[in-house]
């Protein structure tokens, strides 16, 4: 049995697809997995590093802008686009999987369409609850689809063998909240807000943070994660606190969700998987530049069932915000209410059930 994963670009729609490669792996020991992806994309460092097989197809994405740099930036995408599909053709033919997954990113495109004009069996997974135009144009000639929310059905037009199977993400195991309190050094039982915005971090969170820190601090355990570009410059403005833990990055993610009374993060569709299969309550914060405004539709997707609140990325440091935030972190009945709602999202199981899925489709003639 071979696979062949194209998707890529952004750890979004990467990781994924390694998580379903994982799952193969332990179903299928001989399985033959592959990867398609770009030169400019994490998967280049990411694919080798974990021992999976990855195939170069130089291609890029339109702009959507409107003006005219862009539209004639545009003329020459369609060309490398042409020129990478011929590509795609040759490397499917030469592999000859049995199935072709795309998860999105330039890459996909070019390999779901080859694999589709060849008479491949074609598995799209899609993050988000707004899905991208790659979802959104070859659906409708794929074998199957599978989304991460429901409310991403009402823009896909292929109708039969849609699923909503959720997002693989990362696994964890809650600990017990206060030996993961411990493991950051905090010793009182105090309600503990967690912070992230990526391994580069998020500026607009870590501002509105450092702008709150004296009152988070008074009367909460903060674990925040900074992300590399910020941590030197915040380090160098703050006091060493028993109530703070600061870091560039969180490697015991395990320990840190577990600590967490609240969540302060924002909404892709990995982060959102993992709260919800964990069960935790969440302020979301979506990145107000994400293509299509996806994070937006995923943050709507949790506040629809009362699992998350939303804050624009523009108003986060004003300070009815900032007070929203501190009262909900001391709101014990509402987080528990939050956290069951979001606990009723989940799909726990999804990196497994999608590779269960694969390998259906590769028995199928």
């Amino acid at each position: 049995m071979k696979v062949l994963f194209a998707g890529g670009g952004t750890g979004g729609h990467l990781y994924p697809a390694i998580a379903m490669a994982e799952e193969l792996r332990k179903l299928v020991p001989d399985v033959g997995i592959s990867f398609a992806g770009t030169t400019g994309g994490i998967e280049a460092i990411e694919v080798p590093r974990l021992g999976f097989r990855l195939h170069l197809i130089p291609v890029r994405g339109l702009k959507r802008g409107h003006s005219l740099a862009d539209l004639m930036d545009n003329v020459g995408v369609l060309a490398d686009f042409a020129a990478a599909l011929v590509r795609a053709v040759n490397l499917v033919r030469r592999e000859a999987p049995d199935v072709v997954v795309g998860t999105g990113g330039f890459v996909s495109a070019p390999l779901l369409f080859a694999a589709q004009l060849l008479g491949k069996k074609t598995l799209i997974q899609e993050q988000n609850a707004f899905p991208g135009i790659t979802t959104k144009l070859l659906a409708t000639l794929a074998t199957e689809v599978h989304l991460a929310f429901d409310e991403a059905r009402r823009f896909i037009m292929k109708k039969q063998n849609v699923f909503v199977s959720g997002n693989p993400a990362r696994s964890f195991e809650l600990l017990d909240s206060s030996v993961a309190r411990a493991r950051f050094g905090f010793r009182e039982k105090r309600p503990t807000l967690l912070v992230f915005g990526g391994s580069r971090g998020a500026r607009s969170i870590n501002n509105a943070v450092l702008q709150r820190l004296e009152e988070i601090t008074a009367s909460s355990n903060l674990v925040w994660q900074t992300g590399a570009l910020d941590f030197e410059s915040i380090k160098c403005r703050v006091s060493p606190s028993p109530y703070l833990w600061l870091a560039p990055y969180i490697e015991d993610m395990e320990a840190a969700y577990s600590a967490a009374d609240l969540v302060l993060c924002r909404a892709g569709a990995s982060s959102i998987a993992e709260l919800s299969n964990l069960g935790k309550p969440s302020v979301l914060v979506p990145y107000p530049y994400a293509t299509g405004d996806h994070q937006r539709h995923n943050a709507r997707a949790l506040v629809m069932h009362e699992a998350a609140m939303v804050v624009e990325d523009d108003r986060l440091g004003e300070d009815a915000s900032s007070t929203t935030i501190l009262e909900l972190l001391h709101d014990t009945v509402r987080l528990e209410k939050m956290g069951a709602a979001s606990r009723k999202l989940a799909h726990p199981d999804a990196s497994r059930q999608l590779a269960r899925q694969i390998i259906i489709l590769a028995e199928k003639y």
